[in-house]
């Protein structure tokens, strides 16, 4: 059995083979995931698992470089965000950030229901 702290083994694979820039996207349940991107979808239940839990394992096992909300997210949640590894944080319209994950490797669907609760991650490097 893994030892680390993401057990899921899909995304597990999906963060080992992400290169540098490459595009990962974590977004609550009704963010859109455009065609053709793989969508890891770990929603159960309205809040289950809420983004916080999901990032926090990503971040656990990977090295992000820069990271993009949406301008439209509350400050409260813009503190969480940039409370964690996330990189250098940006801030766009949330139209840019839907934009913008049309370049995802993949999008990981939570069971978040809070708004705009969306991260992009940009993968760095470990050296």
């Amino acid at each position: 059995m893994k030892r680390g702290p993401l057990l899921h083994s899909r995304l597990s694979g999906l963060i080992a083979a992400l290169g540098h820039g490459d595009l990962l996207v974590v977004g609550d349940a009704g963010l859109p995931v455009p065609r053709g991107v793989e969508c890891v979808d770990l929603a159960v239940t309205a809040g289950v698992p809420g983004i916080f839990d999901v990032l926090d394992a990503i971040l656990a096992e990977s090295v992000v470089e820069r990271s993009l909300i949406a301008t439209e997210t509350p400050a409260d949640l813009v503190r969480r965000f940039s409370s964690r590894q996330v990189g250098t944080l940006d801030l766009r319209p949330h139209a840019d950030l839907k934009r913008r994950s049309a370049e995802a490797v993949a999008v990981v669907r939570t069971g978040e229901f809070t708004p705009y609760a969306n991260i992009c991650l940009w993968s760095g490097v470990a050296f």
